[in-house]
């Protein structure tokens, strides 16, 4: 245990990572919305993260190996941000988390339906979107073929924003 660490519990120092909203947020738009730019995370949160607070997440992010930062090739001072293992494996917490806001917040039907699907698929469906963002962000192929879970999560969405 370093002197910056409140206790050597498995909580606490994960909490201590990515406790904070903001960090959570940022993975989840990894994850989710395949935002891998310092732009896109910018200004595609719906939540309005200012840039001083996402490059500050983003540092601490890339300081605990939850995420890794290369050059873009098309641009020389854009950097693409990817998961990393460990950050890939957050995938289930998040889902778990979403699932339980489903279930007692008012969460709205268009914004809802990823956590729905999620949970209802469970640990198979979780360990298949894992696969997929291991061939996103590492660069490993996935072991099966066909529509990707991210797709199909992305078609109930836009089935949801089409109907209402």
């Amino acid at each position: 245990m370093t002197d910056d660490q409140r206790s050597g519990c498995p909580i606490n120092l994960t909490l201590e990572v990515v406790g904070d909203k903001w960090s959570l947020l940022i993975i989840r738009d990894m994850m989710f919305g395949n935002r891998r730019h310092f732009r896109e995370l910018l200004t595609k949160s719906e939540e309005g993260i200012s840039s001083n607070i996402l490059a500050d997440r983003l540092k601490t992010l890339l300081d605990a190996d939850i995420i890794t930062r290369e050059d873009d090739p098309s641009h020389k001072q854009k950097g693409i941000y990817s998961l990393t293992e460990q950050g890939i494996e957050l995938l289930p917490v998040l889902a778990q988390m979403a699932a339980w806001g489903y279930q007692y917040l008012p969460v709205s039907e268009e914004l809802g339906i990823r956590a729905r699907l999620l949970s209802e698929g469970g640990p198979k469906m979780w360990s298949e979107f894992m696969d997929e963002l291991r061939e996103t962000h590492l660069g490993i192929a996935r072991r099966k073929k066909g529509p990707t879970v991210g797709e199909r999560l992305q078609a109930a969405c836009e089935s949801v924003v089409n109907r209402t």
